[in-house]
């Protein structure tokens, strides 16, 4: 092991073991230069021997794997440096304490709190399964879910997580937690429904106390507790069913469910049997007559033409959920919920809820559509103007919308612009602190944005502000949060500062009675000032570094 006191890399001083296992040991550190504490994980190359060899590579490509990740819930990897000996890999330190802690200490959790912690993880669970290709975490559990100080969680321990490969009959090699992972991690190919199963068990241990890997026989929650909820014991009981086909099938449609239990429950469902048993009567006056089945399926059309088209006229985006549900093919309730949530201000939760609703019916949307096509761009510009968070994490969040946009059959009028996205998206998700852009790489990616700009400066339909100042508010977040690569491989400091009051003259230049445009006018006009404050600040820092000066 490395002593206490030693500093990695000129930077990481550590402070003190704080865990171990198999062939890592993981330290507390203090970043000597940002004054800030991580966590490293020291993975030491023993020998030559075969296993050896075997446990350092799945390290690191966990490692590798989770430095492409960017969630709130989820630790990031800042920094891995091999000094041919030991690996060290830099990572957030995470304050605060494990659920399986939290259960040791105050026993079963509230339902209240178990459901808040259960869409926390439904979201992260969807942002990993969203990745190209997905991956499956594999071992959800309360011993891997830390509960910060502040009330938020995060998942931890990514040793067996595994980029799902289509066809793969039997990956795994090594198992996940028995009592938590389901059936099919013990002898054939796991997918997202696997990490649902052990999300079920998750809640069920949460909520009842009672530990899966005693190995008691699986009773429904309401059996331990009978004050819990029904609508939490039936999400529950169809998380952990022992085939996967008839679980959930998304943790967007998990979401759905924790968002709206009461959708579920007998007494919704007994309403909802009623009102079919009054539209059956009156089919079955036409089985007389001969004419049942065409009569059947042209008043069911009609039916559910008029409640289609009834939610799509609404204002409440619950209705636009549920003209989704009964079309999930045609664009207009999609449309809907992003120009509804594009005016409000919608939280992660939202904006990701709907997401992942397009991409769990991505398979019923038709790309030669050009609508389609529009709505997936449209979307991706959603994540970028109004999703909290980095602007690596809103790059991540919607690379797949303007991927799609962009490599779509359909012709659409802003496929340039989506493939200007799509560039930035890429430009972003590629980066590590490993293998940094070039040169070359920044001069590429600002040509390609030019000519964006040159496109929506020349657009006239009703969106174009619209298209106009989400490409400037990108292009500034890009550049503030880039400034230190830039000035690091000699893009020139004035080339910057010039596109940046290039994009504020030309914000202050656009006139809209929109309220979302406006926002996004306000946002610009607010950030201007600390932006360049800080682009100068990190040219600065990278001319003394490299002038060998202190910083």
């Amino acid at each position: 092991m490395t002593a206490i006191g030693t500093v990695i890399d000129g930077k990481y001083e550590l402070l003190k073991e704080i865990g171990r296992g198999g062939m890592s040991i993981v330290y507390l550190a203090m970043d000597k230069r940002l004054n800030k504490q991580w966590a490293v994980k020291e993975i030491r190359k023993k020998g030559s021997g075969k296993n050896d060899e075997i446990v350092v590579n799945s390290l690191l490509a966990e490692a590798n794997m989770m430095k492409k990740l960017d969630h709130p819930a989820l630790p990031r990897i800042v920094d891995i440096i091999d000094n041919g000996i030991t690996i060290y890999v830099i990572m957030d330190y995470i304050e605060g304490e494990s659920l399986d802690k939290v259960l040791q200490e105050y026993g079963a959790q509230p339902e209240e709190l178990v459901v808040g912690w259960a869409k926390q993880l439904c979201d992260a669970l969807s942002y990993l399964h969203s990745q190209k290709p997905p991956i499956i975490y594999r071992d959800m559990k309360p011993a891997n879910v830390m509960l910060k100080p502040e009330g938020n969680i995060k998942i931890i321990d990514f040793g067996i997580a595994r980029e799902y490969k289509e066809q793969n009959l039997a990956d795994t090699t090594v198992l996940g937690t028995k009592g938590y992972a389901p059936p099919e991690q013990y002898s054939g190919q796991t997918d997202p429904r696997s990490d649902i199963f052990a999300l079920g068990m998750t809640m069920h241990h949460l909520l009842t106390g009672v530990d899966p890997r005693n190995g008691e026989p699986y009773a429904p929650v309401r059996q331990w507790n009978p004050e819990l909820s029904e609508g939490i014991e039936i999400i529950i009981d169809r998380c952990v069913e022992p085939a996967a086909e008839n679980r959930y099938q998304s943790c967007a449609d998990l979401l759905y469910d924790l968002e709206h239990p009461e959708l579920i429950t007998k007494g919704f469902k007994k309403k909802q049997k009623l009102k079919l048993l009054a539209f059956t009567a009156s089919a079955a006056l036409c089985v007389a007559a001969g004419i049942a089945g065409v009569v059947f399926n042209l008043v069911a059309t009609k039916v559910n033409n008029q409640d289609y088209d009834a939610n799509v006229a609404s204002s409440d985006p619950a209705r636009y959920f549920a003209a989704v549900e009964i079309y999930p093919e045609r664009v207009e309730a999609y449309d809907k919920l992003i120009e509804y949530f594009k005016n409000v201000s919608a939280t992660n939760d939202e904006i990701t809820r709907v997401g992942n609703t397009i991409e769990a019916n991505a398979e019923y949307l038709d790309l030669k559509d050009s609508a389609v096509a529009d709505m997936y761009y449209d979307m991706g510009k959603l994540y970028f103007a109004d999703y909290d968070g980095s602007f690596k994490s809103r790059a991540v969040s919607a690379s797949n919308f303007f991927q799609t946009a962009a490599e779509a059959d359909a012709d659409f009028e802003k496929k340039n612009i989506a493939s200007c996205y799509d560039s930035i998206c890429k430009f972003m998700t590629n980066q590590s602190t490993t293998s940094e852009h070039t040169l070359e790489d920044f001069n590429t990616l600002f040509e390609e944005i030019d000519q964006a700009m040159e496109t929506v400066g020349k657009a006239t339909d009703s969106e174009s502000n619209y298209d106009k100042i989400s490409l400037y508010y990108v292009t500034m977040l890009l550049v503030n949060d880039q400034a230190e690569y830039m000035a690091g491989v000699g893009f020139q400091r004035e080339r910057a500062l010039d596109l940046m009051e290039t994009l504020y003259r030309s914000t202050n230049s656009i006139t809209s009675t929109l309220s979302y445009v406006n926002e996004l006018k306000d946002k610009i006009r607010s950030s201007y000032d600390s932006f360049v404050a800080n682009i100068n600040a990190k040219y600065n820092e990278v001319e003394k570094r490299q002038q060998g000066g202190n910083v």
